[in-house]
């Protein structure tokens, strides 16, 4: 374009066609051209005609086997050649070449591959999931801060929303495969806020945490992190945690079980749906039909949303998690190296067997906490039962059974704990503390009693009694009253 303009400037300095050659050392034919042509307008450049294709009529076939394979693991979907022996086998009269069926499916995965990952024109089956704040008061009647896990579908608007004590990838693996369940599928992409609950931001890249890789692995489902201080990357679901504290954490609940408390959280969440969408016209329960259709299937089993640690336990059995949260394992494992399993609502000190010493409730914050079982304590005490008068099991028996078990002397005490021990394997802890409750209350607290007395309980189903109409009875008894006088 350059040297058009000095042409052009040239000319209208008054030069000709052989002047300007010269000098510019060009085609004198290029500078008359040049010099007579008067438009100098960028041409829209022109697209090569799409010729018909032998593959054109089979297309849409081929485009909906690889939206089923969206469905499916990576491992069973259709490769080129998969499609091409399918034609082959099922289409009469096919004639395309492999090559050609080649070309067109890398096309197809190469344009979806492009796709935004941020768009606000949001497909169905897809899913943002953040996290919320709210008080409840818990079994204790104290009020405490938690944590709720908001899923909420921008296609639909439907959501859903789970209660935590924290954000922990077993938090969010938890609350998840449980909405999964529930809606009988898998969203095809997630939208995080951040890294919040599975992983942590390192600049501009996130490192997941492990469990969370192992969960997005077993689901199949894609994920999005947003931007830092980019809120309207996940609008919808940060409105929805506004709607779900006012709705459902208003006034404050009282949560005396989590689990029972989110499984009814999820009824109330779906009743919600009958309300119209805010823009669409028909209700959220019809809309999230189009979602459910989209859903990805469900793996063959559940996720199993825990994870395992080594930890090394102190003197009295008790080892720490996250900081300043201790639980009890048992007074023989003191100072010894132990598994735990630890789930988003409860903490198990394993033994080699892979069996559960105990289960803990498990506690979040940053005050510390103390955890201990009293029930794990028992086979000490009865090597032991001198220690019974400081021990934690007598602060936790009815105090009716506590001052029977003062006044024993130690060969009786043992034999008491003993008994204890063998019902709380037989029955459980509570029943085997009810029976020789009872038996203390009846002023028989023998171990031949406690076992009889806890059978009872642990066989005992309690139905309400029929109403039985007595007069009959004494219409019978006035009649042969009235023949023997």
């Amino acid at each position: 374009m350059s040297q058009i303009e000095t042409i052009k400037e040239m000319q209208s300095k008054g030069l000709g066609p052989s002047a300007i050659a010269q000098r510019l050392q060009i085609d004198r034919k290029t500078a008359r051209k040049i010099m007579a042509s008067d438009s100098f307008e960028q041409r829209k450049p022109k697209v090569a005609a799409t010729l018909p294709s032998k593959l054109d009529r089979y297309k849409p076939m081929i485009q909906s086997w690889l939206e089923e394979d969206r469905k499916n693991r990576y491992k069973q979907r259709h490769t080129a050649q998969r499609i091409h022996n399918r034609l082959v086998a099922e289409v009469p009269g096919y004639d395309a070449s492999y090559p050609l069926v080649q070309r067109y499916v890398r096309s197809l995965r190469e344009a979806r591959h492009q796709e935004g990952t941020l768009e606000l024109e949001w497909p169905p089956g897809e899913a943002q999931v953040d996290f919320g704040e709210a008080d409840i008061y818990d079994a204790d009647g104290e009020k405490k801060s938690s944590k709720f896990l908001c899923v909420s579908f921008p296609y639909s608007n439907a959501g859903y929303t789970q209660l935590f004590g924290g954000e922990t990838a077993e938090c969010v693996a938890h609350g998840l495969r449980d909405i999964f369940q529930r809606i009988g599928g898998v969203p095809g992409r997630l939208i995080f806020d951040n890294a919040s609950g599975v992983g942590r931001r390192v600049s501009e890249n996130v490192q997941m945490a492990e469990l969370f890789l192992r969960f997005k692995a077993h689901y199949g489902f894609e994920i999005t992190f947003c931007n830092p201080y980019a809120g309207h990357e996940k609008g919808n679901v940060e409105n929805k945690v506004g709607y779900f504290r006012r709705n459902l954490f208003v006034p404050l609940p009282s949560v005396t079980d989590v689990q029972a408390f989110n499984e009814e959280l999820l009824r109330r969440c779906e009743a919600d749906w009958q309300r119209e969408h805010y823009k669409k016209g028909d209700s959220i329960a019809q809309l999230f039909e189009d979602d459910r259709q989209a859903l990805l299937y469900l793996p063959r089993h559940p996720f199993a949303a825990c994870r395992y640690a080594r930890v090394k336990t102190d003197g009295y059995g008790k080892f720490s998690l996250d900081g300043k949260h201790f639980y009890s394992a048992s007074p023989e494992w003191a100072g010894r190296e132990i598994t735990v399993r630890v789930g988003a609502h409860t903490i198990e000190p394993l033994l080699p067997s892979g069996e559960p010493i105990t289960v803990h409730h498990r506690h979040f914050g940053k005050q510390r906490t103390d955890s201990v079982d009293v029930r794990t304590t028992l086979s000490r005490l009865l090597q032991n039962p001198g220690a019974w008068r400081n021990s934690q099991l007598r602060k936790a028996l009815p105090e009716k059974l506590r001052d029977e078990l003062d006044g024993q002397e130690r060969a009786e005490l043992k034999e008491t704990l003993a008994t204890m021990e063998q019902l709380s394997g037989r029955y459980g802890f509570e029943t085997a503390l009810t029976a020789m409750e009872e038996a203390t209350r009846l002023g028989r607290l023998t171990s031949a009693n406690s076992v009889v007395l806890a059978a009872r309980l642990s066989t005992f189903e309690p139905e309400e009694s029929p109403h039985v109409d007595l007069r009959v009875y004494d219409r019978m008894l006035e009649t042969v009253g009235g023949a023997g006088r």
